[in-house]
């Protein structure tokens, strides 16, 4: 079993130095994750640098729904390297009927959080496929979740920067249960409709539902873990367990964090100019 192998930089010593780290770090850890240390290798992921010149190793936090995959999404065309969200390989696995769909389709309708040796497994065998087509660089997209997570991960490469999307939680929950996904293209889709006024100086936020093209709107579907009641137990073990994980990276002086004042029309050109990319996507536009 690999384990984010692809993230490995040839560095030589640097590399050496990380497979000491990791190992370090699951030194307490059962066999079975003692056992993803020791398939760590010397392949490399090469690096991808944006516009402004930095590398491109990002990852994106935030509650589930905040809308970490569309914004991630949305970067990644933009500066031309891979979107990786492990709710997406996670739920790949589920769809495949491999030997981990059971298990984890128990976890997922629970709204628990997948064990870390999954997840890296996922991972690490999404990286690979992408190094086999040449893939550079990467936005990471609900992972790492955790401290010990987040530290396997420091322990292999260096993330450049982690944007930490955040929302209001009765919107986050409104837009976890629009949620929709059509059975016949995997297109995703809202039709919640968010309008909530200002009050004692508050700012309102609106979002307008993202409905889908006509020859989807027969075939949508909703999440088996799109529910009220599993919404709230995911966004109760994200507070619990991944908040931390913020922390760990304002410490490092790596995190940006960024209060979405609404839908896209209202959060992306914001969310640009956050991350100095504004003047970017004027010229890619002029040029198109």
């Amino acid at each position: 079993m690999a384990v984010l192998k692809s993230l490995l930089r040839s560095r030589g010593s640097t590399t050496c130095s990380s497979l000491t780290y990791i190992r370090r770090t699951l030194s307490t850890a059962s066999e079975t994750d003692l056992k993803l240390s020791s398939s760590l290798n010397h392949m490399s992921l090469p690096l991808r640098k944006d516009p402004k010149g930095r590398i491109v190793q990002w990852v994106f936090l935030g509650c589930p729904g905040v809308g970490k995959g569309t914004y991630a999404s949305r970067l990644s065309s933009l500066l031309g390297v891979p979107h990786i969200a492990t709710g997406d390989l996670v739920r790949e696995e589920l769809s495949s009927s491999g030997p981990l769909a059971p298990k984890l389709a128990e976890i997922v309708n629970q709204g628990k959080l997948v064990s870390d040796e999954i997840i890296i497994n996922l991972l690490s065998k999404r990286l690979e496929a992408g190094e086999a087509k040449g893939e550079s660089g990467f936005i990471l997209d609900g992972f790492p979740r955790t401290i010990r997570q987040a530290e396997i991960l420091e322990g292999v490469t260096d993330i450049d920067l982690v944007v930490n999307l955040k929302l209001r939680e009765d919107v986050l929950l409104a837009k976890c249960i629009g949620r929709r996904i059509c059975s016949d293209c995997g297109g995703n889709y809202n039709v919640a409709c968010i309008d909530i006024k200002g009050e004692n100086g508050s700012p309102g936020m609106y979002m307008a539902p993202l409905l889908p093209p006509p020859h989807c709107a027969s075939k949508l579907i909703t999440r088996s873990d799109d529910t009220e009641e599993v919404v709230k137990e995911r966004l109760r073990i994200y507070n619990e367990m991944s908040q931390p994980v913020e922390e760990f990276y304002r410490s490092r002086g790596k995190l940006l964090e960024f209060n979405l004042p609404g839908g896209i029309p209202e959060s992306w050109p914001k969310l640009l100019q956050a991350l100095n990319l504004d003047d970017h996507e004027v010229k890619q536009s002029a040029a198109a």
